[in-house]
């Protein structure tokens, strides 16, 4: 038996007026998915344990397997630490390092101070590509890095800064948290805020006047003239996946957080020079990089970040676009490819609720599709007649401890 994982990133929603009170995923053509969820298992499940906040490593942990609760100083940045290569110490502490768009509503893209007039205008300073942001955390370590704070650039947008013997309990916000929101509410609080303040402050200093931050606004881009710190933690061991499942896994992904979740569990990373992470991601590709690493593997993960993404912009029409590809051109793509082996099941759901209304994560359970071709396979309900929310929540099942799933999913008890 073989074993694929499609993940949509934030996929599920809530219902939306302007959808006559339907989901992104509900509204989206997604024929592939709704002929799986009639003849599969279609319900629930809870990635995000009570208690814990929506953050995608909390959410993927639970998918792979791995109760979250169980690790409660792991963030996100050491994860994608280990991704970009980066060696972190015991006491350091990993944040996120978010390039954005600062607004002044009364100096424009002129930031000289982040007071109350500053607006976080968007966290992904209009999807920077990059080589622009490789050039401005350059800048950022020329100026500013010092024997205990160091930068380190990543894909995109997202990037890291190590604190060396840092505080890891101070209190951050996460950047889409506060899109469109004055940046003051959402500033750093706690033990070691002090130090990421100044931090904050003085790269808005040194980004406001980079020449590339004036080509950017000259060519009516959006500049990345400050920086977000936030998703900090510290690096931690986990049980590799092979000894806890007995099933040897590799990962097909754009983002380095689910990189480095995939090393942290011993799986094989499987790089695709196109995947980007957004809605130009070469989804073909990615596709046919888990089918190659399925003869070597028994389980493949196949993530895509284009959902996600969207709802963070608060861009509908986007999100629909997302799941419509990732419907045509990852689900069925792959369909048609695993046609040959005798026997595969392909568990499809995504990590957490992303309503576009909110463009934050909700910690509602999210819906997930079993489909077995070939051998004993998991009969339909014969009521399933699409994959969205509603349907799953219809279904009448649900896995209240989402990190049972994975269990549930290789063995089918």
């Amino acid at each position: 038996m073989k074993y694929v994982v499609l993940l949509a990133d934030g996929m599920a929603d809530l219902p939306l007026p302007q959808l006559n009170h339907r989901t992104p995923l509900a509204a989206a053509k997604t024929p592939n998915l709704d002929s799986l969820a009639r003849q599969g298992e279609v319900g629930l499940v809870r990635t995000t344990p009570p208690g814990c906040s929506p953050t995608s490593e909390v959410t993927n942990l639970s998918i792979l397997g791995y109760d979250p609760k169980k690790y409660p100083q792991l963030g996100r940045s050491p994860l994608e630490a280990a991704s970009l290569g980066v060696s972190v110490g015991k006491d350091d502490v990993v944040f996120r390092c978010n390039l954005v768009t600062l607004k002044d509503d009364q100096r424009g893209y002129d930031i000289d101070r982040l007071g109350p007039h500053v607006v976080l205008e968007d966290p992904s300073a209009g999807h920077i590509g990059s080589d622009d942001s490789r050039e401005l955390i350059q800048e950022l370590n020329n100026q500013l890095a010092t024997e205990i704070l160091q930068f380190y650039a990543g894909v995109s947008y997202r990037h890291l800064m190590v604190w060396i013997g840092g505080k890891s309990r101070v209190v951050c916000t996460p950047p889409f948290d506060l899109s469109g929101k004055p940046v003051v509410g959402g500033l750093p609080t706690g033990e070691g805020s002090d130090v990421l303040r100044k931090v904050l402050e003085s790269a808005a200093a040194v980004l406001t006047t980079h020449p590339l931050n004036e080509e950017r606004i000259a060519q009516g881009l959006k500049p990345a003239n400050g920086i977000w710190i936030w998703g900090q933690g510290k690096a931690a061991a986990l049980i590799p996946f092979v000894d806890r499942f007995g099933k040897r896994g590799a990962l097909v992904a754009a983002v380095d957080i689910m990189k480095g979740l995939a090393l942290a569990v011993g799986f094989d990373v499987i790089h695709v020079p196109g995947a980007t992470g957004y809605l130009d991601t070469d989804y073909e590709g990615k596709v046919d990089a888990a089918v190659q690493a399925l003869a070597t593997h028994d389980l493949v993960v196949v993530h895509v970040e284009a959902p996600d993404e969207a709802s963070h912009n608060g861009d509908l029409e986007a999100k629909i676009r997302a799941i419509e590809d990732f419907d045509a051109r990852v689900v069925g793509r792959l369909l048609a490819a695993i046609e040959s082996e005798p026997a595969c099941r392909v568990l499809v759901l995504c990590d957490h609720v992303a309503p576009v209304s909110t463009r934050s994560h909700a910690p509602d359970p999210v819906p997930y599709l079993l489909y077995q071709r070939g051998g004993a396979g998991l009969p339909g309900t014969g009521s399933v007649t699409e994959f969205s929310e509603a349907a799953a929540k219809a279904g009448g099942k649900l896995v209240a401890e989402g990190h049972r799933l994975m269990e549930y999913f290789l063995k089918g008890s």
